[in-house]
């Protein structure tokens, strides 16, 4: 069986889109899924399924979200072993006093056009610092994330791909489970 990390944009931030993580488990071992586990309360399942076609998974997952839910929303998916290259490229792990809080880790539905990842890596958003690589964003905000500078609505409109954003300790909790999952057999 194949461990799966999803990540569902944009629920549970505002009163919209409120979806309680028992009832989002319930859905996704509803859908064949299997060993569903949430973290925290943003929307991160982590669950084994048979085969590995992940887009087919993906569609599964938003259909039920709507049909169960009543609203449509994007669900990004990584395996363990993306979600273990993802800490490794971590633009800002060589530099001291890098907070892991302030460290968000947006991830794409899929790899930005060059022109569209140049263009944002051209915005002034300083004091935070923005990388891309490949189909994540690592953003660093000295200042914390509560007023930040840069606009994650505006940077993803440029690339013109969905994402949805994780800090740096819940990427952790999310590959420990997954780590958890893939030792399970069955």
């Amino acid at each position: 069986m194949t461990v799966v990390v999803s990540m569902l944009r944009a629920v549970n931030l505002t009163t919209r889109n409120r979806v309680k993580m028992e009832a989002l488990r319930a859905l996704y071992l509803s859908l064949g899924l299997v060993d569903a586990e949430t973290c925290v309360q943003s929307g991160n399942v982590v669950f084994r399924a048979q085969g590995r076609d992940l887009g087919r998974i993906t569609r599964r997952i938003e259909k039920g979200i709507e049909q169960n839910f009543g609203f449509r929303t994007s669900v990004i998916v990584r395996t363990p072993t993306e979600l273990r290259d993802i800490i490794g490229r971590n633009p800002f792990a060589s530099r001291p006093h890098i907070d892991p809080s302030k460290l968000l880790v947006t991830f794409l539905s899929s790899a930005p056009e060059v022109k569209a990842r140049d263009k944002v890596l051209q915005m002034m958003v300083e004091p935070e610092e923005l990388r891309i690589d490949g189909r994540e964003i690592y953003t660093y905000f000295p200042n914390g994330m509560a007023r930040p500078k840069v606009s994650m609505a505006l940077i993803e409109k440029t690339l013109a791909t969905p994402g949805t954003g994780r800090n740096w300790n819940t990427v952790g909790k999310l590959l420990a489970i997954a780590e958890k999952l893939e030792g399970v057999v069955g």
